[in-house]
C-alpha cells in the first residue's frame, strides 16, 4: 500500500527567524507522534541549511522548491542538485506551475531537471497540471498526458520509482479554488493509468501521486481519502504549523 506524503511549498515566504520558528514548531508537535504520512518541508533556498539544522534529527524531510540542470558552471543565481544535498535536501519540486508560466519552463528543460536530480540521488516532486482554460476546452488529459510522456522522457523504471508526481491543477493553486475530490480523483486515475502505459502497472501502482491545488485543513481528510490520491503538495495552508498540522493528521 502507498504511504501518504504531505509536502508543504513555502514558495517565497517567510524571514530566517520566521522559518526557523515554522521548523521547529512543526518538529515539536511532531515529537513521538504515530504519524500515517510522510512529511516534507520546502523553504527557500536560504533557508535549507537552518531548517535541516531542525529537522535533522526528526521525521521531518527537507526538500528545496527547484534546481538546476547543470552540476556547475557560469549560471548566475542558480543552484545544482550536489549543493542542495549538500545542505540535507532528499527532495526537490520540479515542474510547478508557477514554473512552468512566469519563468516559461518547457518540457524539456523540466525532463532534464528530473533526470539531473536523480543522478545526484534527489528525489523529485514532478509537478504537472492544466489551466482553466485547458480543462475548460476539453485538453486536460491530452495536456496531462504530454507534461507526464515528455517529462519523463528517459527515465528508468528504477528512476520512476524515486519520483513523486504532483498533480497540481494550475486553476486551483492560490486561488481558493479547489478540484472537488471526484475532479482530483479522476485526474490521478489518469495519471496512474499513463503511468502504465509510460512504464509498466506495477510501477503506476507504486507511484505517489500528490494533490496540489488550494489544500486546506477543511478539505483536506475528503481529498485524502480518495483511492488515487497518494498525499498533498500544500501551499498557503503549509505556512503556519497549525493548518499544514492539520492537514499532516488528516491522512488516513
Amino acid at each position: 500500500m502507498r504511504r501518504k506524503v504531505v509536502a508543504g511549498n513555502w514558495k517565497m515566504h517567510k524571514n530566517y527567524s520566521e522559518a526557523v520558528s515554522l521548523v521547529s514548531d512543526l518538529k515539536n508537535e511532531l515529537i513521538n507522534e504515530n504519524l500515517k504520512c510522510d512529511v516534507i518541508v520546502c523553504p527557500p533556498f536560504t533557508f535549507l541549511e537552518a531548517a535541516h539544522t531542525v529537522v535533522k534529527s526528526s521525521e521531518i524531510q527537507l526538500g528545496a522548491q527547484n534546481m538546476h540542470f547543470e552540476e556547475k558552471g557560469a549560471f548566475t543565481g542558480e543552484v545544482s542538485a550536489e549543493m542542495l544535498k549538500s545542505v540535507g535536501c532528499e527532495y526537490v519540486i520540479l515542474g510547478h506551475s508557477e514554473r512552468r508560466k512566469i519563468f516559461e519552463e518547457s518540457d524539456e528543460t523540466i525532463n532534464k531537471k528530473v533526470r539531473a536530480a536523480l543522478a545526484a540521488g534527489l528525489r523529485p516532486i514532478f509537478c504537472i497540471g492544466e489551466t482553466l482554460e485547458e480543462r475548460e476546452g476539453g485538453k486536460m488529459f491530452d495536456v496531462l498526458g504530454t507534461q507526464l510522456k515528455e517529462g519523463l522522457k528517459e527515465v528508468d523504471a528504477e528512476g520512476m520509482g524515486k519520483i513523486i508526481v504532483a498533480y497540481e491543477p494550475v486553476w486551483a493553486i492560490g486561488t481558493g479554488k479547489t478540484a472537488t475530490p471526484d475532479q482530483a480523483e479522476e485526474a490521478h486515475q489518469f495519471v496512474r493509468k499513463t503511468l502504465g502505459e509510460i512504464f509498466d502497472d506495477g510501477v503506476a501502482e507504486k507511484t505517489v501521486i500528490q494533490y496540489g491545488g488550494s489544500v486546506k485543513p477543511n478539505n483536506a481528510a475528503e481529498l485524502l481519502a480518495k483511492e488515487n490520491i497518494d498525499g498533498a503538495l500544500v501551499g498557503g495552508a503549509c505556512l503556519e504549523a497549525e493548518s499544514f498540522l492539520e492537514i499532516v493528521r488528516a491522512a488516513p
